[in-house]
């Protein structure tokens, strides 16, 4: 038996999600998941080479809604590239309902930031400034490792190793993703 009769739902995704995860994408998101089916399960395919990881978490936060709320079950298949947010989108879903098709990659990286400081004023409000942004990126951090942390649950990752390979950006090929059991198949 291959692969695509055990998974036929894979084969009709009900939602198919290309490009910048952004608000373009959030939008087509959540019009094709208002004409699914009002019961069974749902299947979303994604290619992306990434885009606003904030976004990708509310597309995330809204499948955890409608899971919570109606008791359905929603399948992942990433398609060709599932890099940065798209990964972040990918980590909502459990492990056994995540999968790729052949030659698919995802790519886990950290998050960054580019941000200019401007010191200028009284010295509190400078301290006030530095203080500010500080805060934001050691909230970005604890932010990320939430992340981190949702893709390797229930796989043979390591979170710390997650981290130590992300600075570099970690490519991870489909069959290799499987075999880790950060995705349940590749078909």
């Amino acid at each position: 038996m291959s692969k695509e009769t055990r998974y036929p739902l894979l084969a009709k995704p009900h939602i198919r999600l290309s490009g910048p995860v952004d608000q373009f994408m959030y939008t087509s998101f959540r019009q094709q998941l208002d004409e699914c089916p009002d019961s069974g399960t749902i299947v979303i395919a994604l290619t992306t080479l990434g885009g606003d990881p904030e976004v990708a978490r509310t597309m995330a936060d809204d499948i955890r809604l409608l899971e919570d709320h109606d008791g359905r079950e929603i399948l992942f298949l990433g398609k060709v590239a599932v890099y940065s947010a798209g990964a972040t989108f990918m980590a909502a879903f459990p492990v056994d309902r995540r999968f790729l098709t052949r030659h698919t990659r995802l790519m886990i990286h950290e998050r960054t930031i580019q941000k200019t400081i401007n010191l200028n004023g009284p010295l509190r409000m400078v301290v006030a400034s530095i203080k500010a942004a500080l805060h934001e990126v050691e909230h970005s951090i604890l932010i990320e490792e939430e992340g981190f942390r949702a893709i390797v649950k229930d796989s043979q990752v390591d979170f710390e190793d997650l981290r130590e390979k992300a600075p570099s950006n970690w490519y991870i090929e489909a069959e290799e993703a499987r075999d880790l059991g950060l995705v349940l198949d590749v078909i």
